[in-house]
């Protein structure tokens, strides 16, 4: 059935069971607002880990890395693990979340600035921004499923024949003798995509056959399953159990989606190793490894900077992780899986360890990514469908329910991110919208108001999942969502002069600069899109790295030669002949890197009548560059995207601090009792924390002892023991992280 066994079906029908189960069982505890969207605050270390775990792991994490592994080498690791660097900040930052002691994000805007209306603007945009990771989970889940459950040729109806033969031909069209010749799967290892030949070198019945392709975007597999039906079924679900039980349905399902995530991160490699071990020759797991090596050019194994990722460059990743620490932690569901904790202590702990746990679990992905490599890159073209592929290919022959456990995991990897998130819009709706136009009615009525919006979320979550063909169209559409939130929320933690003012003047003069004109303006002057100016592209040179040759090396070279000796008989050779390698030996390698485009965040690429045309949005912050007199095409395609980055995350914060130096201070009570508030840390005993909060609520200046500065504006706070262990424990951890990830790729080699 649906192209599973009954052993298989049964485990998943066994795990939807235990989540409803759970789900029903919590909501005995569902009083009031406080227990639905935060559990009563209640949890601890255990709890508080598994909650951050699973709401930063989603099925997209584990399919992503794989992916981006199986394309660029171990450099593609690095497509979730840009927040390691600064997870020893969540140290402080988590506990900051416990002390607000509020409901949701949006309070803290409400608190801080006294505006009500601030607060619902970051829920609208908070909402919008998770309902599109909600999605990003559901697009990936669903393709991995439809790869595990394959239909057999012989099977296809009429429309499955069509379209999939309409999809091979997209994926497999190469430019020979200036038509499109169809490749058979033995040839996929020659194919050059039509995607992937400049405009200049299309003719015109290869420009024709491309739009066509493309406008009807063809399934690339065929399954037993429907996409949309999935998707609906596994919202349905999470619907059911995360509105009944509200975070604490949630988070204990967690626990059991956390254990999940960690078996669907190790259960394919020691499977992967042991079929290569069985293909290639081999007795135990470092024979593997071994063989990888040797299969694959040395550059798959390059941590920093591979040619086949050169764009992630040190000071890109260190850009993209500074912002990264700044954004994360505007993000709703960040208070919401910290303030759920018992007090500081588990908060921090919680949130902190269930990071580095994603941490480990990313190199594991993109371990399995390079075993799936040498076994499938000559089968499986469409690296979105590894994951699944391999998943059939070596647990479906056992015949012990491990697909359906699989299924169930990547299932579990959603629901686990999906859960929290919806839990976290709804409150953010509920309380800082819904709460502020219907006043003082029970707490029983806005319960019900906080599930009905719920489910309206993962409604809307699944719907927008459907409406984007790819996992990057979905990234492409929440990147650096919050970015225009920064200001506000940084400078009003750490800077007694930020004011509501310079608080709005920042939000919307982000909001309008970085994500209303780089889509609007391209829709109101379409020729944007086609400008000259605009259509520069990188112009990088060679890149040259010297390894050893490996028989991947080995055999590349020998291609290389054979393609030249042709193109010589034909009198078309360029350059010297190629000289033949032996393994070990030292060799020089040249990269020619791609042009890519300069302003257009999606790049630039022919339309159906050849024409270039710019696709996504448009980057101001380096047309801006541009016509200040910086030639753009002379760097490198990281250094423009570090320029973007970094301008559009300081000039807000810059724009704020001008702003507030020169508008009045909003009310003092007000700013002395949220700072006070601050600097009070947590009781775990609820009624002492009251008593304590109230205390400096009084006497604000009591509070002030604990000021690293306290006789400047700015609010930094004296480390203890605790701050300082857990700080030095964490960037021991990064070492540890980075160590695993060596070892990992260099045993064997």
């Amino acid at each position: 059935m649906f192209g599973l066994s009954i052993i298989d079906i049964l485990v998943i029908i066994a795990y939807f069971g235990v989540v409803v189960v759970i789900g029903i069982w919590a909501s005995r505890n569902v009083k009031g607002e406080e227990d639905f969207f935060l559990a009563g605050r209640k949890f601890g270390k255990l709890v508080q880990t598994f909650a951050a775990f699973g709401q930063g792991t989603s099925a997209d994490n584990a399919v992503g890395v794989s992916t981006t592994t199986y394309t660029n080498g171990a450099s593609g690791i690095w497509s979730s693990m840009l927040y390691l660097f600064a997870t020893p900040l969540f140290w402080f930052t988590s506990a900051w979340m416990r002390r607000l002691r509020i409901l949701t994000m949006g309070d803290f805007f409400v608190e801080r600035y006294g505006s009500k209306r601030m607060g619902g603007v970051y829920a609208i945009i908070g909402a919008v921004g998770m309902m599109a990771f909600i999605a990003l989970g559901f697009n990936a889940m669903a393709k991995t499923v439809l790869a595990i459950t394959p239909k057999p040729v012989a099977e296809f109806n009429e429309k499955d024949a069509a379209e999939y033969t309409e999809a091979y031909q997209l994926k497999t069209a190469k430019h020979s003798d200036g038509d499109i010749r169809f490749l058979s799967l033995a040839e996929f290892t020659e194919q050059v995509e039509l995607e992937t030949i400049s405009a200049e070198a299309l003719s015109a019945p290869q420009a024709d056959r491309l739009a066509e392709l493309q406008e009807k975007v063809p399934a690339t597999i065929v399954s037993y399953l429907d996409l949309k039906l999935l998707v609906w079924l596994v919202c349905i679900v999470v619907m059911v159990y995360a509105s009944a039980g509200g975070l604490e349905a949630a988070f204990l399902t967690d626990m059991l989606q956390g254990i999940g995530i960690i078996v669907l991160s190790i259960i394919l490699i020691p499977f992967a190793w042991s079929k290569i071990n069985t293909i290639y020759g081999g007795e135990s797991y470092a024979d593997a490894l071994a063989t990888i090596h040797a299969k694959l050019p040395d550059s798959f194994f390059d941590m920093f900077g591979s040619p086949l990722a050169v764009d992630f460059t040190w000071y890109y990743i260190i850009a993209l992780s500074t912002m990264a620490m700044l954004t994360v932690m505007i993000q709703p569901n960040v208070l919401v899986s910290s303030g759920s904790a018992k007090d500081e202590y588990a908060a921090r702990y919680g949130y902190v360890v269930g990071m580095f746990l994603k941490r480990a679990c990313t190199v594991l992905w993109g371990v399995f990514g390079l075993a799936a490599i040498v076994l499938y890159s000559s089968s499986v073209q469409n690296s979105d469908l590894v994951w699944g592929h391999a998943t059939r290919d070596l647990l479906g022959p056992l015949g012990i329910g491990l697909v359906g456990l699989m299924i169930a995991c990547l299932m579990a990897a959603l629901m686990s991110t999906a859960d929290c998130l919806m839990l976290t819009c709804s409150s953010l709706l509920t309380h800082n919208l819904y709460r502020m136009a219907v006043p003082d009615r029970s707490a029983r009525h806005y319960v019900w108001a906080g599930r009905i919006f719920g489910a309206l979320v993962l409604l809307g979550s699944a719907w927008i999942a459907l409406q984007f063909e790819t996992i990057l169209q979905i990234m492409k559409f929440i990147w650096e969502m919050n970015i225009a939130l920064i200001p506000a929320f940084w400078l009003g933690m750490k800077w007694r002069k930020a004011n509501r003012i310079g608080a709005w003047v920042s939000i919307i003069v982000g909001v309008v600069t970085f994500l209303v004109l780089p889509f609007l303006l391209p829709t109101l002057s379409p020729s944007l899109r086609t400008n000259d100016t605009l259509l520069q592209r990188t112009d990088p040179a060679p890149l040259v790295r010297t390894y050893d040759a490996t028989e991947a090396d080995v055999s590349q070279r020998a291609d290389e030669i054979l393609d030249w000796d042709a193109a010589n008989a034909l009198g078309q050779a360029v350059g010297n002949r190629p000289e033949a390698l032996e393994i070990g030996e030292s060799f020089t390698q040249t990269y020619e890197l791609a042009k890519q485009s300069i302003f257009w965040t999606q790049g630039v690429s022919p339309d159906a009548d050849g024409n270039l045309v710019g696709k996504g949005a448009l980057s101001l912050e380096l047309v801006a560059l541009q016509l200040a007199g910086f030639d753009l095409s002379q760097n490198a395609y990281a250094m423009n995207e570090t320029l973007r980055i970094l301008l559009r995350t300081s000039i807000p914060i810059l724009l704020m601090v001008v702003i507030c130096l020169v508008t009045r201070p909003d009310d003092a009570e007000l700013t002395d009792r949220f700072y006070a508030k601050m600097r009070t840390r947590v009781d775990p005993d609820r009624d002492g924390d009251e008593k304590l909060l109230a205390e400096s609520l009084a006497d604000p200046s009591s509070t002030r002892g604990v000021l690293l500065f306290p006789g400047s504006k700015w609010e930094f706070y004296r480390w203890n023991k605790q701050d300082s262990v857990g700080f030095a424990l964490a960037v021991l951890a990064i070492f540890g992280i980075l160590a695993f990830m060596y070892v990992l790729l260099t045993i064997g080699s």
